[in-house]
């Protein structure tokens, strides 16, 4: 597998919709406000966090069961902050629609930025052929709240190209988180 460059990502981006919205520079700043960084870097692209969020609570004593996951687990919140508790987890949505063509793999970590602060963000790789808004796992590690800005930066994605095309493609098999909008919660 190669890493690919900034330049196949704008060209995938513009001409094949790969990314949208798209921002082909890293964006640090918003009017004189200093930002956590967004937009194409070098071999990557730094995706934004939505307004939207969904923060796991202990307040019905729920259990955290992938087979049989509910919703009650979760405090939803929308704003320009989100206030993780410590030593607690929450999920969230990025800004951008992903379409990932059928011989790429991408990679996702969290920003460092984050990462200093003990926020780490884990995302699964966008499998060749699926597509959606990018369901956002961020863990707090600290004994302290830790906030999340919405609308900057929270992770990059790198992308692989396959030297072969794989046999089966995430769409082929019909994978259950295919154009997911929204924050999208375990399903099996």
């Amino acid at each position: 597998m190669a890493l690919q460059s900034d330049k196949w990502i704008q060209k995938m981006a513009e001409e094949e919709g790969m990314i949208s919205p798209f921002q082909k520079n890293q964006v640090k700043e918003v009017g004189n406000k200093k930002i956590v960084s967004y937009g194409l870097s070098s071999y990557g692209y730094d995706l934004r966090v939505s307004n939207k969020f969904k923060v796991f609570t202990n307040v019905y004593n729920s259990v955290v069961d992938p087979k049989n996951f509910k919703d009650d687990s979760f405090v939803d919140i929308e704003g320009d902050t989100c206030i993780i508790p410590p030593n607690s987890f929450a999920l969230a949505v990025s800004v951008e629609y992903f379409k990932i063509p059928s011989n790429i793999l991408t990679l996702c970590v969290g920003k460092s930025t984050y990462a200093r602060c003990g926020i780490i963000v884990n995302v699964t790789p966008f499998e060749p052929e699926w597509e959606g808004y990018v369901t956002l796992e961020i863990s707090n590690t600290t004994p302290l709240p830790a906030i999340v800005y919405s609308g900057e930066g929270l992770a990059q994605i790198l992308f692989f190209k396959g030297e072969q095309q794989c046999a089966t493609t995430y769409a082929d098999r019909k994978g259950k988180y295919m154009k997911q909008e929204g924050i999208t919660i375990p399903a099996i």
